[in-house]
């Protein structure tokens, strides 16, 4: 699973951002279980790989341009830290979108 996160400096201890708000883009390979890899860009267009998984801040963020590339969208309403939000993830605690 590919993952990004709206984030607001580039490096682990990053924490996520309203994406009206976001300084850099983490970019997490998932791979059996745990973080694979953990990037991060300026700008989207240069992830070169797929992304399978948008991770946002809040419920109220406008992500009908990820939805409409097929991009699942959860939200994170309690976690911060990329630790925090690759640990929810995989323990299923983000919520969807519509949630």
């Amino acid at each position: 699973m590919n993952i990004i996160i709206p984030v607001n400096q580039d490096n682990k201890e990053a924490n996520i951002t309203l994406l009206d708000d976001l300084k850099h883009w983490a970019y997490i390979e998932m791979a059996e279980g745990e973080m694979s890899k953990c990037e991060f860009f300026d700008n989207r267009d240069d992830i070169q790989e797929y992304v399978e998984c948008l991770v946002v801040k809040n419920n109220k963020e406008y992500v009908e341009p990820f939805l409409d590339e097929n991009i699942m969208v959860l939200v994170a309403p309690e976690q911060n830290s990329i630790a925090e939000i690759v640990s929810a993830y995989m323990f299923r605690e983000l919520h969807d979108i519509q949630d």
